[in-house]
């Protein structure tokens, strides 16, 4: 490979090579109880509603049923009641680029995908499925250092991205008797996906993300019940100094969304690294096509 393909490799990727099917849509009568069981069922952070021709009207993410948990709404609420309206979208044919930038500008994770009718969605852009098509491509790239052939001997490896590269060293962790209120009120305001718990032994103890949330909305435990009711554990961690490839194939391959990260040892968590992370730096997992990255 040139090296002007190395700096062009991610460059003019259209959405369609990215974007996935939609899994899951609800209609504007269903119940918010039906939304949190389809989040929870099929794996997604957010439901299109849609009317009766199917036109795509709002969206329901987690963050949005996570809400209606911390507000006290009963699960027959309908879904209509907390969408966000309208979807935003982008079209098959558009660049990574423009789709990338409206999703930065906007602060939003996910685009739906416009097909033959405007008021239909066919698809759906989101952070990990643009960290799936890069791995794609540091997966059959020459340099790939996960590859068992050795690595051409003009690459140097301190080109390869590192976790502390791209993790985000803010950190926003509770204390299993903090109770879930709280929790979600930190969730709100820092606008993340999960928060770190730490024991009475000021250890890492487990992790409350907004899945966990919105299944204790489902199953109907109250937002005064501490933490550590409903925590996951133990806590998915990689080391700061791991290359970025290998944590972004782990999380590929494991299903899940986050690393905390760790210094020295795993109580020395020092940062976070999502799939959202790794989706920013378009580059991939090292500096051989560090021209095409995308500034957030």
């Amino acid at each position: 490979m040139s090296v002007k393909d190395r700096k062009n490799v991610l460059s003019g990727l259209k959405v369609r090579e990215a974007m996935r099917r939609i899994a899951v849509h609800l209609p504007e009568s269903a119940s918010v109880d039906e939304a949190t069981r389809c989040a929870i069922k099929f794996k997604v952070s957010a439901i299109l509603i849609t009317g009766r021709e199917y036109q795509a009207l709002g969206v329901v993410s987690k963050t949005d049923l996570m809400c209606a948990y911390y507000a006290g709404l009963p699960l027959e609420t309908p879904v209509s009641t907390i969408m966000r309206s309208p979807p935003l979208f982008c079209g098959m044919d558009d660049s990574l680029d423009a789709a990338l930038d409206t999703m930065r500008s906007k602060g939003v994770h996910r685009l739906y995908v416009r097909g033959d009718d405007p008021d239909q969605a066919i698809g759906i852009l989101a952070y990990p499925d643009i960290v799936g098509l890069l791995y794609r491509y540091c997966h059959k790239c020459e340099h790939n250092t996960l590859r068992t052939r050795k690595v051409p001997s003009i690459f140097n490896f301190s080109d390869t991205f590192k976790v502390r590269d791209v993790m985000n060293p803010s950190l926003l962790v509770f204390r299993e008797e903090d109770i879930l209120s709280s929790v979600m009120e930190g969730l709100s305001a820092h606008r993340i996906g999960a928060v770190l718990i730490r024991g009475r032994n000021n250890l890492p103890s487990g992790v409350v993300s907004k899945t966990d949330l919105i299944m204790a909305y489902r199953h109907g435990i109250p937002p005064t019940a501490e933490a550590a009711t409903i925590m996951s554990s133990p806590v998915r961690s990689c080391d700061h100094n791991e290359q970025l490839v290998s944590a972004i194939q782990k999380m590929i391959f494991s299903d899940v969304h986050r690393f905390f990260v760790y210094r020295d040892n795993p109580d020395n968590i020092v940062g976070v690294l999502t799939l959202t992370d790794a989706a920013r730096v378009r580059s991939g997992s090292c500096r051989a096509c560090v021209s095409s990255r995308i500034r957030l």
